[in-house]
């Protein structure tokens, strides 16, 4: 009744809990059935229901793939689920374990396999472990809990979680993810996944555009720039450098032309600009020579605000400290030169088709 079924008698339900309960729910429409699991798991615990519970809630929604499931599979198979902690505590943490039968028919259940398999012997991998708890089927809901129980910092060290972060970064941003920091526990990240939407328009047009040219190095850099304005300002100014100094090294590589392994940001720059024919002496016309000089200026800021304020240094007791919105301009006015330099690249090499291409010998028929 509190769940909105038909009443009973007593001893219709005594007979058989199962037939009382099916014979109400087998009419009730299948829109409503959703609500009323909803309102049960108020108040029981059922892995079960709520898987189903979950997939339903989550159906038409954004999705993280079979694809990218087995990528982030593969993450575990070079590296312990835990290095703060032992690994079966870790799976009681993130799994519920106790409602997951045994794939081996153990009388157990699942956890006794793990004790078998993974403590008295040895002879499953993390990642089998992972596949029978249900890596590959479970909710997306089940799957974001334990990716963020196993990068959580009582399960890791800070350097073993920063890799591990990453690496499954690398994965999830595919289908528009990302384990983004939320907070610090005494000192250490907290991560959650969320989705990896930039803050404006003009972030999402940036990210955009350097997916297109890059969408590993170069777009990785951008969004954890973006991401890092709020809470760590050196950190994103330090990104902000580096993100144009990877786009200056990718189009120069791609140009064929050669920098000095040490050379840094103004040096890689005037080099790209003789490049892309962005030197204000390449201009004649006043306004672009004075545009294309503040552009100039603005990647020389950078690099020496990165020096000033970034953390690449010690930032020592009488260093100035970076708020946010100082973070939030250097990495735009980054993304924004990024993105001009990318799309310069784009047009001189359409130029450049288009020359060899009128150039050509035509037939004539």
């Amino acid at each position: 009744m509190r769940l909105g079924l038909a009443e009973g008698d007593a001893s219709e339900a005594f007979n058989s809990k199962y037939k009382y309960a099916m014979s109400r729910l087998a009419g009730v429409p299948a829109e409503e059935l959703l609500p009323i699991a909803q309102k049960l798991l108020q108040e029981v615990e059922s892995y079960r229901l709520s898987e189903h519970v979950a997939k339903l809630e989550e159906f038409g929604r954004p999705a993280v793939t079979e694809i990218t499931r087995r990528r982030l599979l593969s993450v575990f198979k070079t590296r312990p689920l835990a290095t703060e902690m032992e690994e079966v505590e870790l799976i009681q943490r993130a799994w519920p374990v106790a409602e997951i039968p045994s794939p081996l028919g153990s009388s157990g259940g699942i956890l006794e396999d793990i004790y078998q398999h993974t403590v008295r012997n040895y002879d499953w991998e993390p990642d089998e472990t992972l596949i029978h708890l249900g890596f590959l089927t479970c909710s997306q809901a089940q799957l974001f809990r334990f990716l963020e129980e196993v990068t959580a910092p009582v399960v890791q060290t800070l350097d073993a979680q920063a890799s591990l972060v990453a690496d499954l970064n690398a994965h999830l941003q595919h289908d528009g993810f990302r384990l983004a920091m939320v907070g610090k526990v005494s000192g250490s990240p907290v991560y959650k996944v969320q989705r990896a939407v930039l803050g404006s328009p003009a972030d999402q047009g940036i990210s955009v555009a350097l997916h297109a040219f890059n969408p590993d190095d170069v777009h990785d850099r951008w969004t954890a720039a973006v991401e890092r304005r709020a809470d760590d300002p050196r950190g994103a100014i330090t990104l902000a450098r580096t993100l144009l100094e990877d786009v200056c090294k990718w189009i120069l590589d791609e140009a064929e032309t050669e920098y000095p392994d040490t050379a840094d940001l103004p040096v890689l720059y005037r080099k790209l600009a003789k490049v892309l024919r962005l030197a204000p002496d390449d201009h004649t016309e006043q306004t672009f020579k004075q545009l294309l000089g503040s552009c100039q200026q603005i990647v020389e800021l950078l690099g020496s605000l990165r020096s000033k304020l970034g953390d690449a240094h010690s930032p020592g007791p009488k260093r100035a400290k970076p708020q946010p919105r100082h973070a939030e301009l250097a990495v735009n006015l980054s993304g924004t030169m990024a993105t001009f330099l990318v799309e310069t690249w784009r047009a001189r090499k359409a130029e450049a088709a288009r020359t060899q291409s009128d150039n050509k010998p035509h037939s004539h028929v």
